[in-house]
């Protein structure tokens, strides 16, 4: 996408898969600004609170924003709890240490250097996916290594950098080709000239600093401070905000809350440069998310709207194209650009609906009960007459909810409690009955193990008599030639 901007503004998303949203926890995004958020290597931490049967408990947590696995960032302080100096200063030393290990600076005098070197000294180490000097190839001699790096190469960083693959941390999928042509004809053809893209990790090394940014999008943090803060200010409101379009992939596992307040503030700024006669006019974006996240997309962005077009990724297994039905990819775009402007492309099967007036996926089919084409996911939905709206074609009218579901759902809705025993006044994690679950489990994985090994064993025995078999051929073969040579 890169290679066909004017100016590219970038803003990286530290961590890729966002922060705890597992049952029974939520953000609190109303805290007391007068008391800031502490610190861990990701920036400035969320405030979470445990939610017991749709209540929440008395007692505060912060977390990491970026991280959800205590194992990758494993910050944890009650709201309430005061630290002592020297924790204080144990953490600050923690999370310098935990930094990148050359500032942006460094970054930009590196890469200077690098595209001054001849094709023939261009080399990039795939080992420790960094630009090589002269200096540096000592060091990494034993490392594979791409040579003769083009500039093209540079302007895409994706096709040199291997995507971090931590489902829970940082997983990187990239657009498909067609996704990523798709996105940048249509950007063009909307008359953008800039491009602030928020979610391109690791890019660091490749851009000037007037050109990119480090950044979390779950915290609003700008890891250089004020002047990192100020080129994203400034690249919003040149030429009087006119011209940019922000371009968002968050990680699909981040919470849309803290999400919506983040872009929110980046709208607030690109506000900044406008006069008063434009204070009604909003920032073009494109949020790339799920579909299944729309209706809290558009809780906070009334003004949005979800294209049909399915936004696919290279390395993943699940969200590709050319699938159908259900396997097909949830990845849309959200919007506040009048849908009637999009135009779809049609060689992928994509049409327009004069009665919509907008592009839909070719099932989808405009319903007249409904006034719209209101497939979500690809496939045709069915008019529910009882719930007076379309539903996914795989559910029916359960009388007993009074609502369309699943036709093994549970009537019963949805549990919050224990996921062993059922009881509704503890988690699994403190279940009386986890040694027998964990027994249970055991015996299950030592029995499977035990099958695994015995098929081993006959296939190593399948190949230890083959293996003997062709010995004696072979011993067979070398009396024949001594016999005929003597």
């Amino acid at each position: 996408m890169a290679t066909s901007r004017d100016q590219l503004g970038t803003l990286e998303a530290e961590g890729s898969s966002g922060h705890r949203g597992y049952s029974g926890v939520e953000v609190v995004l109303s805290s007391d600004p007068a008391t800031p958020a502490p610190l861990c290597p990701h920036g400035p931490t969320l405030l979470f609170a445990k939610v017991n049967q749709g209540k929440e408990e008395t007692r505060r947590f912060y977390a990491c924003s970026a991280c959800r696995d205590r194992k990758d960032c494993n910050f944890f302080q009650w709201e309430d709890e005061k630290l002592s100096g020297a924790r204080l200063a144990a953490r600050e030393a923690h999370n310098r240490s935990c930094q990148p290990p050359l500032s942006r600076a460094q970054c930009v005098e590196r890469y200077l250097k690098f595209i001054e070197l001849p094709l023939s000294q261009r080399k990039f180490c795939q080992s420790c996916q960094q630009l090589l000097l002269p200096d540096d190839e000592e060091k990494h001699h034993e490392h594979p290594v791409v040579g003769d790096v083009s500039i093209t190469q540079l302007k895409r960083p994706s096709k040199l950098l291997y995507p971090l693959e931590n489902k829970k941390t940082n997983a990187q999928y990239l657009f498909a080709d067609r996704s990523c042509l798709f996105l940048v004809d249509l950007l063009s053809n909307l008359g953008f000239r800039r491009v602030l893209c928020v979610g391109t990790p690791r890019y660091s090394q490749f851009y000037m600093e007037d050109s990119f940014c480090h950044y979390n999008m779950f915290n609003h943090h700008f890891f250089d401070g004020k002047a990192a803060l100020e080129v994203c200010r400034t690249f919003l409101q040149e030429d009087n905000g006119e011209g940019v379009v922000m371009v968002a992939d968050p990680p699909f596992g981040g919470l849309v809350e803290p999400l919506a307040v983040t872009f929110k503030k980046l709208i607030a700024m690109w506000k900044e440069g406008h006069s008063q006669d434009n204070s009604q006019k909003e920032l073009p974006i494109f949020w790339i998310f799920p579909y299944f996240f729309e209706s809290r997309i558009c809780q906070f962005f009334p003004s949005f709207c979800m294209l049909d077009y399915q936004v696919d990724y290279d390395n993943h297994a699940l969200y590709k194209h050319g699938k159908t039905g259900r396997k097909q990819s949830p990845v849309r775009i959200f919007t506040n650009i009048p849908p009637n402007k999009i135009i779809l492309p049609i060689e992928e099967g994509y049409r327009f609906c004069p009665l919509c007036q907008r592009y839909v996926s070719l099932e989808n089919q405009h319903c007249e009960h409904c006034n719209s084409c209101t497939s979500k996911d690809g496939r045709k939905w069915n008019h529910c007459f009882l719930c007076k709206k379309c539903v996914k074609p795989s559910w029916i009218h359960c009388s007993i909810c009074n609502h369309c579901a699943l036709p093994d759902h549970s009537c019963e809705g949805p549990k919050d409690g224990c996921f062993i025993c059922g009881e509704l006044d503890h988690k699994r994690s403190t279940c009386p009955n986890i040694s027998t679950s964990k027994k249970v489990n055991k015996a299950v994985r030592k029995q499977k193990q035990r099958k695994s090994n015995k098929m081993k064993m006959e296939t190593t025995k399948g190949q230890s008599m083959n293996h003997t078999s062709v010995t004696r051929k072979k011993k067979r073969r070398e009396r024949t030639h001594q016999y005929l040579c003597s």
